[in-house]
């Protein structure tokens, strides 16, 4: 169990907090390039923080914070030009940088009215403050169909280019859902690989009997687990009874980039999954699957990567339990909007948890003394051509029977891990 306080230090992610501070020094995703296809301007809420994503006329990205400071009217309305975002409310336009760049009726060089008074943060005599007025801006960066963000200080680390996102002989899909919960959660179930014995295995066959339907999970027991840090993050490995120790589980396993990225699949099906903290108690999770490319075909414009929210209930309101990731989602979002870690009992099989809080009360130490965090990538030799990821070769688990990893992508609510 953690300690109040502990639990605190973990799962906040505002501005100031020992945790933000560490996961502003990470690029996360906060749209798909399609996102801006559909509206140019967008509202984005990431680490606590409410800002505006938008793509200039000319193609260039920007993110800056939401309230334009002459009348506070939201940028999410603003209108995107050459120059940058322009406040629909009046005119104010603020470049990539969050300069404010003009001021239609405030020109800078008229003298005021005979009789009227310039404010007092005004030079006498002048009725515009253009030069020194400049909003909160961020680095943006477009890779492989998603938008990434910067929230940290400079110098700005590279965005790291995971294999997936940068091959050109995939075609790739990507998912994405809103959760009502703290992202530790999520991530800590990416180190918690017990949990498939039941959760994905035990109850798909009882949801499936419950329907008088015959089971289809293998019910596989894990023999033994292990877990090691390595440069990006933490890998797992799994033993499950009756496989061979030389089996891709136990030899290659699979990794949890830091901070939020668990990476599934073999060289041919793959996928990533992206947990981005929009807030203490609210999380964006993205699914970025993948498939072969045909034999010579061109490689996928980003702009057609389709793009399908993935919900985590039904209609009705109940969780939608009948495929892995809906099971995954209703055991995060039960415990919580941020679970409550101080009451928990956790076991021998629990050691990938054990190991994943050590390791970020490391990262929140390195980053106090001004140090980078795991994972931090700066040399552009280990960056390109792609960061390659080893993975085992994976099943993926679907109600209805297992999809081996070399078959075709399945309609979206169906993918698994």
């Amino acid at each position: 169990m953690l300690t109040k306080e502990a639990n605190e230090r973990l799962t906040r992610i505002g501005p100031g907090t020992p945790m933000g501070e560490v996961m502003r020094r990470y690029w996360f995703p906060v749209a798909t390039v399609s996102d801006l296809d559909r509206d140019p301007a967008r509202p984005v809420r990431i680490l606590g923080e409410q800002l505006v994503l938008f793509r200039t006329d000319d193609g260039q990205l920007g993110l800056v914070q939401e309230r334009c400071p002459h009348r506070g009217a939201s940028l999410a309305y603003g209108i995107p030009e050459d120059g940058g975002l322009r406040c629909c409310y009046h005119g104010w336009l603020f470049d990539r940088q969050g300069h404010c760049a003009e001021q239609p009726g405030e020109t800078g060089s008229e003298k005021l009215e005979a009789g009227s008074e310039a404010p007092s943060h005004l030079p006498r005599g002048r009725a515009s403050c253009k030069d020194t007025v400049c909003i909160q801006a961020y680095p943006v960066q477009e890779l492989g169909g998603l938008i990434f963000a910067y929230l940290g200080p400079a110098p700005v680390p590279l965005l790291p280019r995971w294999d997936l996102l940068v091959r050109d002989d995939i075609e790739r899909e990507i998912g994405f859902v809103e959760l009502p919960c703290n992202w530790l959660q999520i991530m800590e179930n990416s180190v918690d690989p017990v949990h498939t014995e039941y959760l994905h295995s035990r109850y798909t066959n009882y949801r499936l009997r419950k329907q008088g339907k015959p089971p289809v999970a293998a019910e596989r027991h894990h023999k033994q687990i292990r877990f090691e840090v390595f440069e990006y993050g933490i890998r797992k490995f799994r033993l499950h009874e009756g496989e061979s120790e030389d089996s891709d589980d136990w030899q290659l396993g699979h990794p949890i980039l830091f901070p939020n990225v668990l990476a599934i699949g073999d060289s041919r099906t793959a996928h990533l999954q992206f947990r981005v903290p929009i807030d203490d108690e609210h999380t964006l999770h993205f699914w970025y699957w993948t498939r072969p490319r045909p034999l010579g075909a061109p490689p996928q414009d980003v702009h057609d990567i389709r793009v399908a929210e993935n919900p985590y209930k039904e209609a009705d309101g109940a969780f939608r339990v009948d495929n892995v990731n809906g099971q995954d989602m209703m055991a995060w979002v039960t415990q919580g909007p941020i679970a409550d870690r101080t009451d928990e009992r956790l076991g021998v099989t629990d050691q990938g948890i054990i190991l994943l809080r050590r390791l970020w009360e490391e990262q929140i130490e390195r980053v106090a003394r001004g140090e980078d965090p795991i994972g931090t990538v700066r040399d552009p030799a280990k960056n390109f051509p792609m960061i390659d990821i080893p993975r085992e070769r994976q099943a993926f688990y679907v109600a209805g029977g297992y999809v081996d990893s070399s078959a075709d992508l399945v309609p979206t609510a169906q993918h698994g891990l």
